[in-house]
């Protein structure tokens, strides 16, 4: 009896060992590829359970010096800063301080409509004030000094652009504001507050207020990719400008270590977590929320001066993943995607949505070229064999499956096209919105 015990014990753990193996080789495929074909440069990160299980770097961090990067080298993360922002407003209210109805004339009754606009209203990207990166004159300041004073300044003049709570529209003037109040709540700077409530605690000796690069000091320049190599963006964003919005630098596995330790209620109270995570208009408190294949992906992005990151935490796997890219060749939805599906392969728990069988000849009233005036980009539709591929203009192509006639669906991001073989169109449906495409002629 005790033998047979071990037998299955030994079995269970050599399948283990090789589902693991089997997802790394996935992984080093994946990102292999990427670095061969100039795509990316960064560092990537995968936790388990609270512990790290794959880390892999790619390009260099510094091109003249031929440096590259490893696990400790810092990069922008840009709007991931936001998630930090609204935990530490989080705290607050747990502590009493403040509230998701408090208005935002406690604070800034010059705001325009701060009589109107909550904590709440900021955190939800629904307070309807313009989005300060939108700018005009962006450019001539964005790499100076700037004080709250001039911020608020622009922030008046720039005006709204909705009435509150009447929708969500992304704006980096919520949370630019929000660490302002945060800084009149706590009466030190952004820098000091992020330090004492988040990386002291967690002991995250990378993660911190973004100042100037210093290349030698482990932290990673900036490229983008043109005339077939990369080459070096001279310009820095001053990070007293974007504040609470996209001023924090860090690394991927300490981006793990940051939202692990926040889906398990180590920062905030449970019903603070809730709320979080609590979806609205498509967003959560400085969070936002897909799904894939069954599984509820919690996370956020981040671009500022040509670094580009992501990360994102799985409560139902206890999986969080994170990247951070100081040089960034490609489109970062398709890219998470496609590391969700390496490391997930032949996972048997995933969904699997149920699907009609079709032959190569089935699909070939379906290929063609799809577009129209206001959608930004072409959809041409393949096919090999008797599967049906879908690409927009310069993205990555995907596999379609038919959950039934006429209709194909992308399941891992939840794209659906429905063909209207009659009048040539397809509705696509993404995200809650849909537009009508027609076939070119």
């Amino acid at each position: 009896m005790i033998k047979n015990i071990l037998c299955v014990a030994l079995c269970l753990c050599s399948i283990f060992i090789e589902a693991q193996t089997n997802n790394k080789t996935e992984l080093d495929n994946l990102f292999n590829k990427i670095e061969t074909e100039n795509k990316a440069m960064g560092t990537v990160s995968v936790f388990k359970n609270g512990k790290e299980i794959y880390q892999k770097n790619l390009g260099f961090t510094n091109l003249k010096t031929k440096q590259a990067p490893n696990k400790f080298t810092k990069h922008r993360i840009g709007s991931i800063t936001k998630t930090f922002t609204a935990t530490i407003v989080l705290q607050l209210i747990d502590e009493g301080k403040l509230s998701l109805n408090t208005l935002l004339k406690e604070y800034f009754p010059e705001i325009p409509n701060a009589n109107k606009i909550s904590i709440e209203d900021l955190l939800r990207h629904q307070s309807g004030l313009a989005n300060i990166t939108k700018d005009k004159s962006i450019r001539s300041w964005i790499s100076k000094p700037q004080t709250r004073k001039q911020m608020i300044n622009r922030f008046i003049k720039n005006g709204i652009d909705f009435e509150p709570k009447e929708k969500s529209e992304y704006s980096n003037t919520n949370f630019i504001i929000l660490s302002y109040i945060v800084e009149k709540i706590d009466k030190k700077s952004f820098s000091k507050i992020l330090k004492n409530r988040i990386t002291k605690p967690l002991q995250l000796k990378r993660t911190e207020f973004g100042k100037a690069i210093k290349s030698k000091n482990n932290e990673a320049l900036a490229y983008y990719f043109e005339s077939n190599k990369w080459n070096l963006i001279d310009m820095q964003t001053n990070m007293s400008a974007p504040m609470g919005a996209g001023a924090i630098v860090s690394t991927s596995h300490e981006l793990n270590i940051f939202f692990n330790n926040l889906f398990s209620e180590k920062l905030t109270s449970k019903t603070s977590l809730k709320n979080l995570m609590t979806i609205k208009n498509g967003l959560g408190l400085g969070i936002t929320q897909f799904d894939f294949k069954g599984l509820k992906i919690f996370g956020h992005d981040g671009s500022i001066d040509g670094f580009q990151s992501y990360a994102l935490y799985i409560p139902k796997k206890n999986i969080s993943i994170a990247f951070t890219f100081n040089g960034f060749n490609t489109i970062t939805m398709p890219l998470v995607i496609s590391i969700l599906e390496a490391h997930f392969k032949n996972d048997p728990t995933l969904e699997k949505k149920a699907t009609i069988n079709l032959t190569s000849e089935d699909l070939d009233v379906y290929l063609g070229v799809y577009s129209n005036e206001t959608f930004p980009a072409k959809i041409t539709f393949t096919k090999k064999g008797n599967v049906l591929y879908a690409q927009a203009t310069g993205q990555p192509i995907f596999k379609l499956i038919a959950p039934e006639k006429d209709s194909f669906i992308y399941d891992a991001m939840g794209i659906r096209f429905d063909f209207n073989l009659k009048s040539k169109t397809i509705n696509l449906t993404f995200g809650g919105k849909k537009q009508v495409l027609k076939k070119e002629e």
